[in-house]
């Protein structure tokens, strides 16, 4: 579960990471509040929402069994864990 969630956090910082790149090409201080105004940071932030959601939408579309598939849970036969399948 922990996964998903960093995967989820590291996807959000994509476009930060992205402005930072582009502060140390641009030779401007990284580490400078004038470098991060108000209005650059919710922009920013707009973005980072919007590729989570679009993530979030592509693993939900292109992720777990086909359609119509059958699941079967895992359960003990003779003595023995079954695995859980899809079919």
């Amino acid at each position: 579960m922990i996964r998903p969630v960093l995967t989820e956090i590291g996807i959000f910082l994509i476009p930060f990471a992205v402005y930072a790149v582009f502060l140390l090409a641009s030779r401007s201080g990284v580490w400078a509040r004038s470098s991060w105004p108000l209005h650059i940071i919710g922009k920013l932030a707009v973005a980072a929402f919007v590729l989570v959601i679009v993530s979030l939408l592509l693993l939900a579309q292109f992720s777990g069994a086909p359609p119509g598939s059958t699941y079967t849970p895992a359960h003990i036969e003779n003595g023995k864990l079954i695995q859980g399948s899809e079919k």
